[in-house]
């Protein structure tokens, strides 16, 4: 990437976006990165720190023209509707998820884009897939409108890099745990619901059984892995539909044990919703041995360091 071009970042204001687009303006300087976003407004904290657009993804000419006044050469595209939200309005999830990206990959041919980071996700996989180290390549049999748009997605990136050559580079991520942003309407929130509601009320209604274990993710883990992957050399990355990455693999009962190290009185009831069926459809665990051969990744955080961290922050902020 030359001097004078930019990184744009696409779903700004959501929960991965809001703080990625953070660590690349601290990375690589605040005007270096272009903050996109459409409905939600943008914190303080980006508008001061670099450039930020109003964008309509699923407007190809609104996007093509964004992209080239800024100089886009890079981009990370992360708008998306989540897996919960987007059962209630499958339809829309489908046009803003998977129409975005195709408009993207269509204005990243025409302007020969340098390369495009694309999440997918670990709603790929169905009940008909391995839920234990569920592999790189195996059966991808999703339950919701979110996991179809993800599937469509990785076989759309991996089309245009075969037939157009665009280096677009992807990671199934695992559920994401911040203590920035809050829960953004997918299946996993409840493992970040629990630690505000643990530390405001001393009470949680956990939305998935004691039981249910998912793969998941600490926010510096997430934002450091997307990073490695748009930073290593072109011939490292051997594949161009997603990664498998993880970090942890806990059910909800054990993040709970873990938090009462800290709130030893926290209550905690289980009921059930309509999530369950989608949890229960997903991975346990993932082998994500690809990416750590091909381009060295290497979370940095465990179950407990996650659960201290969280804590800490958080005590703070919220018993201010």
């Amino acid at each position: 990437m030359d001097t004078s071009s930019k990184i744009l970042v696409t779903g700004a204001t959501g929960q991965i976006g809001s703080e990625l687009v953070l660590e690349l303006r601290r990375r690589f300087g605040g005007e270096k990165v272009v903050a996109a976003f459409h409905n939600r407004s943008a914190s303080e904290e980006i508008i001061r720190g670099g450039p930020v657009v109003k964008v309509d993804l699923t407007s190809e000419e609104g996007l093509e023209a964004i992209l080239q006044e800024h100089q886009v050469a890079q981009v990370y595209h992360l708008a998306a509707v989540l897996s919960a939200v987007g059962e209630k309005d499958p339809q829309a999830a489908w046009r803003t998820n998977t129409g975005s990206l195709y408009k993207l990959l269509e204005a990243g041919r025409k302007l020969k884009l340098e390369r495009i980071f694309w999440p997918s996700s670990i709603a790929v996989f169905g009940p008909t897939s391995p839920r234990i180290r569920t592999p790189q390549d195996t059966v991808m049999t999703p339950t919701s409108m979110y996991g179809v748009t993800k599937v469509a997605g990785e076989l759309l990136c991996n089309y245009y890099h075969r037939r157009y050559g665009l280096d677009v580079r992807s990671v199934r991520y695992p559920g994401i745990v911040s203590s920035e942003t809050h829960p953004g309407g997918g299946t996993t929130d409840y493992a970040v619901e629990v630690f505000y509601e643990a530390i405001a009320k001393g009470r949680y209604t956990c939305f998935v059984r004691q039981d249910t274990r998912l793969p998941m993710m600490y926010m510096p883990d997430c934002l450091k892995c997307a990073v490695d992957i748009m930073q290593a050399a072109p011939e490292r990355i051997r594949r161009h539909d997603a990664y498998n990455v993880t970090s942890m693999s806990f059910s909800a009962g054990e993040l709970v044990s873990e938090i009462r190290r800290h709130l030893p009185q926290l209550m905690v009831d289980y009921r059930p919703d309509h999530r369950q069926a989608i949890a229960d459809s997903w991975p346990m665990s993932l082998d994500d041995t690809e990416a750590r051969d091909d381009w060295g990744w290497a979370p940095e955080h465990d179950l407990p360091s996650m659960v201290r961290d969280m804590m800490t922050k958080l005590t703070l902020r919220l018993r201010k």
